[in-house]
């Protein structure tokens, strides 16, 4: 006899059956459930799924806890391994005789070694070590690094790594989690910190997008704007003044067709000498990695077109 497939449990929206309001919250002091509008109580004794303990530091939560750490996109294994500790105890926390360590000391090497078994486990190794002294590099955070090594492990299931260096597939992956998480990197920006060119990671780059099917926006200039600015050491004056730049520029449809670096650093430029604190066009190109004649071109362009009292 067949089995009648189950079907997946949606998860619905509760509404309010007397203001039809989803701004719906959990009042667990009293186990209840209550509408943010008309405060009509809609659940009553309501259980809480949470853990029975309470914790009032992190090592109280860690002790207490009876569940594993949370999956790490960023491990061959997802993190999900049997791991041997490196103290010389057992389970109990009774310190492991000297005669059985050798034993314990040749299972830690066999178990490192069991970790990586095929070619396709030794990909991930290599290519999320790559991943995460690149991002430490470039100082990205967290979430960008998890895009990153999704990204990579969805290259290496597609097979897209055959023929091809676990370098620039890494570097590729980071440069489109970037945009993907709208903290966009420059391609000289990964090629200065690595032996690959840009072209090289450009071209991956556009390889990945079309085969795994990704759909990434072209990067706004005020994306790259606070970055330089912190980088400079800039006033937040100066930031909001080249970001209202930028958006007065979008409505008049000056950005297209531009490159989104070089017009953020001439909206940099511009909002400097407006707030009174200059820096010059050779200090904004090295931290933008433009030239100095892309920023007077683009400065030049906005002055022309805004209506901005900009004056040398």
């Amino acid at each position: 006899m067949s089995k009648k497939r189950k079907k997946p449990v949606v998860e619905q929206i509760i509404k309010c059956p007397e203001c039809n309001s989803t701004q719906i919250s959990k009042d667990y002091s009293r186990a209840e459930l209550v509408c943010d509008e008309c405060g009509l109580v809609i659940v009553e004794n309501l259980i809480d799924h949470g853990p029975e303990w309470r914790a009032f530091d992190s090592e109280q939560r860690r002790t207490r806890s009876r569940v594993g750490a949370p999956v790490n996109y960023m491990l061959s294994d997802k993190g999900l391994s049997t791991n041997l500790g490196w103290r010389n105890k057992d389970a109990y926390g009774k310190s492991i005789p000297t005669k059985n360590r050798p034993q314990v000391y040749r299972l830690r090497k066999w178990q490192r070694r069991a970790r990586v078994i095929n070619a396709s486990e030794r990909s991930l190794s290599l290519g999320f070590t790559e991943l995460n002294k690149v991002s430490s590099s470039l100082g990205l955070p967290r979430s960008v690094r998890e895009r990153a090594a999704v990204l990579y492990r969805q290259a290496t299931k597609k097979n897209l790594i055959r023929g091809r260096s676990v370098q620039v597939i890494a570097l590729a992956s980071i440069y489109a989690a970037c945009r993907l998480n709208n903290l966009p990197r420059t391609l000289d920006e990964l090629g200065d910190i690595s032996d690959v060119s840009r072209k090289d990671i450009g071209r991956t780059y556009r390889f990945l997008t079309r085969e795994l099917d990704l759909k990434i926006m072209p990067t706004s200039p005020v994306d790259y704007v606070p970055r330089f600015c912190s980088k400079m050491k800039l006033d937040q004056d100066v930031t909001s003044k080249s970001i209202e730049i930028l958006k007065e520029a979008s409505d008049n449809e000056l950005i297209s067709g531009r490159g989104p670096v070089g017009l953020a650093a001439a909206a940099i430029y511009m909002s400097t000498v407006l707030n009174g604190c200059r820096k010059t066009q050779r200090d904004i190109a090295e931290v933008a990695g433009v030239t100095e004649v892309t920023i007077r071109n683009r400065y030049k362009e906005l002055v022309k077109n805004l209506d901005i009292p900009f004056s040398l």
